[in-house]
């Protein structure tokens, strides 16, 4: 018969071998998902010490994302996208890119056309009007700034003209340098409406394609100019309801604090996530609406690829009681005018 002495003791090497064996499949486990991941988004690694180094920021990402989507009812989930080998601090580097320095260009207006529209639907979307190109995918360059003007200004050309463009942000990259926009190293949407207004005129994607890095800006591939603007306004900062009756009207440049782990891996539903005022990226308002879970959104377009959220896009909560709208939405917001 075992003493209490032995049976102790088998108890707890029992546990450690319970729990040594957890570990070993919690491991593989993690193994093999970076695998599969790597696959999903043709990954590859330069030696094995940078894949040793990538797997390990893997997991941590993805343990946060497990945690979260196990840590009860909530109304958005995340998922291990692109983003999920890099650490927070080379996603932001290489993937937001608004600014807030530089001196503010001259001509900045202060009047707002839409302040006395009183009449507004309770839901719109934009991509139904036919006002919205594909989502794209500014890649490892921070000019999201680039891109949310882009979005704005193929907007308001189909909506005034009945003719959906896909316009250049290599142009902006390369051209927009005035007022502080530093190519992949951030800038400001009114600088780039400015820089349009400056050129007259914006030429295609087709004309003048995306290349993923500034370079010298090309005259020629510019003179085929198809779609211009006269002006730009600012959204009343801080007021969802001033934003509100211009997204009814046309999609919207906004700034928001887009670099935070929720908002990284964000990947459908409503987001309510943990998210502040600092902001650090570029997107574009072009519709809003409420969940079937009674929660008001607005429908905003990114430029990190359609494998990213819900097929490129992320709905943000609406009226969230918070200053200056969630994760800064009502901020800075900023419109062209034809």
């Amino acid at each position: 018969m075992m003493s209490l002495i032995h049976v102790f003791l088998f108890l707890i090497f029992g546990t450690l071998a319970s729990l040594a064996m957890s570990r070993t499949i919690h491991e593989t486990f993690i193994v093999d998902k970076h695998e599969e991941w790597m696959v999903d988004y043709n990954r590859k690694y330069e030696s094995k010490l940078e894949k040793e180094k990538r797997l390990n920021i893997f997991k941590e990402n993805l343990e946060y994302i497990e945690s979260f989507n196990n840590g009860g009812n909530r109304s958005f989930k995340l998922s291990p996208n692109e983003f999920a080998d890099m650490t927070q601090d080379e996603f932001i580097a290489a993937h937001t890119g608004y600014k807030m320095q530089g001196n503010p260009t001259l001509s900045e207006s202060t009047s707002f056309m839409y302040e006395n529209v009183s009449d507004v639907p309770t839901n719109l979307d934009w991509r139904v009007q036919g006002a919205v190109t594909p989502v794209k995918f500014q890649g490892q360059c921070g000019c999201c700034w680039a891109f949310s003007a882009v979005a704005a200004i193929e907007g308001i050309v189909q909506i005034k003209t009945g003719s959906l463009i896909s316009l250049s942000e290599q142009q902006l990259l390369d051209c927009s340098t005035d007022g502080g926009n530093r190519g992949c190293d951030g800038g400001r949407m009114v600088n780039a409406f400015e820089y349009v207004i400056r050129n007259q005129g914006i030429t295609t994607e087709e004309s003048y394609p995306y290349q993923e890095t500034q370079e010298t800006c090309d005259t020629e591939k510019q003179i085929n100019k198809v779609a211009t603007i006269n002006e730009y306004q600012m959204v009343p900062e801080n007021d969802e309801e001033a934003l509100l009756k211009v997204v009814a009207s046309q999609p919207v440049s906004v700034a928001i604090e887009g670099h935070g782990q929720d908002f990284r891996f964000y990947s459908g539903g409503v987001f309510t996530g943990d998210c502040g005022n600092a902001l650090s990226h570029a997107v574009t308002v072009v519709g809003y609406g409420t969940s079937e879970e009674g929660l008001n959104y607005w429908l905003v377009k990114n430029s990190w690829g359609e494998t990213w959220g819900e097929k490129g896009y992320i709905r943000i909560q609406r009226d969230a009681n918070t200053p200056g709208g969630l994760c800064g939405i009502a901020m800075k917001a900023s419109y062209p005018v034809m």
